[in-house]
């Protein structure tokens, strides 16, 4: 846990994709064969009430326990940060992993773990394949883990202990790396996360149920549902997921989804802190790669002050990374550039309106 930052905390979320089953009935014929987990938090939430998110929090110190005993060995941090120097023998992708988990747990009830004696069956896949080939969910006793729920609720470090009386093992390696977000300065008050993006593919949907404290309703729906009942302001979601979301819609398919997902997550990502400039008509968020993006933009200070290009402006062939914001339920993402990192392109705000395979 880096507790040195002054500006911001460490947060990780989780995508979770899960294949069609109990509890996912898409409102109309749908190409998509998975829903995507999001949960609405607390009107009385102090950071962006009333959203839809995907389930995460901020990182406990616990997250970074030397009790974690993992069976492989790491790469390099999300963060370039030196956890040993700040007293943790724990990598920072592995602790991320492990909040992203805790989150999700206390957070849906989903339980992801694996149990302690594949412990070799998974060191032989990461070998041979580089990653798990393996996307199920546990199947633990629903009384058991609603007793360690409330009691990780009360303790994250209950987690860990959690991990160990049952023999299973934090299934951080079902968990691969998507994206890194930062919160910029002044847009949501003073409060800011630097949050690691995970995604999970499960075959199944698992049992999940709100904790009715920081999360008020769960929902299952297609990637295209979500955009298209976000669009019809039945809810709210914040660019970051809208910009995700998108991403998803290039992915039909969830076997796709997670074979693309487990082999890109190894070129790794940046840091995405947006830049805010309006113009008369809107808001945008700029993003690394845009022409008007600050090579250096402070992280620990107030976003750029600045003014947006008029809308004719738009139109050259200069380099667009953005999200046009023309009101709370109105966004659109502008992009020419060639996604870093082996990623992909967000799917166009008129493609998503019609979930058709012609523009996926």
């Amino acid at each position: 846990m880096n507790t040195t930052l002054k500006h911001w905390k460490e947060a990780a979320t989780l995508i979770l994709a899960a294949g069609r089953g109990r509890g996912f009935t898409p409102r109309a014929p749908s190409l998509f064969d998975y829903g995507v987990l999001l949960l609405k938090r607390s009107g009385k939430s102090g950071f962006m009430p009333n959203a839809y998110v995907f389930p995460g929090g901020v990182v406990d110190a616990s997250d970074f326990s030397s009790d974690v005993k993992q069976p492989l060995e790491t790469r390099p941090p999300i963060f370039a940060t030196d956890r040993l120097k700040l007293g943790s023998p724990i990598p920072g992708e592995v602790a991320l992993r492990i909040c992203a988990l805790r989150e999700t747990f206390e957070e849906s009830g989903v339980l992801l773990v694996a149990p302690k004696i594949e412990e070799k069956k998974m060191l032989k896949s990461i070998k041979d394949l580089g990653y798990i080939e393996r996307y199920g969910v546990n199947d633990l006793c629903s009384s058991e883990l609603t007793k360690w729920r409330a009691l990780v609720n009360q303790n994250p470090s209950n987690f860990i202990r959690m991990c160990r009386e049952l023999q299973v093992l934090p299934d951080i390696w079902a968990l691969h790396e998507w994206g890194n977000w930062l919160t910029p300065a002044g847009r949501y008050g003073t409060t800011r996360f630097d949050t690691a993006f995970f995604i999970c593919c499960l075959q199944e949907i698992p049992h999940t149920l709100q904790d009715d404290k920081e999360i008020e309703r769960f929902q299952w729906s297609t990637p295209s549902e979500i955009l298209q009942s976000y669009q019809a302001q039945e809810l709210w979601i914040a660019p970051p997921q809208f910009y995700e979301l998108s991403r998803l819609c290039r992915f039909p398919l969830l076997n796709d989804l997670h074979n693309f997902a487990s082999q890109r997550a190894t070129a790794g990502c940046e840091q995405w802190m947006p830049v805010v400039v309006s113009n008369d008509e809107h808001h945008i968020s700029l993003l690394p790669g845009d022409k008007l993006y600050p090579v250096d933009s402070p992280r620990d200070s107030e976003a750029a002050k600045s003014t947006a290009p008029q809308s004719k402006d738009h139109q050259d062939a200069s380099p667009l990374h953005r999200i046009v914001i023309s009101d709370p339920y109105t966004l659109r993402v502008q992009i020419t550039i060639t996604p870093k990192y082996n990623h992909v392109l967000p799917v166009a705000h008129s493609a998503v309106s019609h979930d058709s395979k012609s523009q996926l």
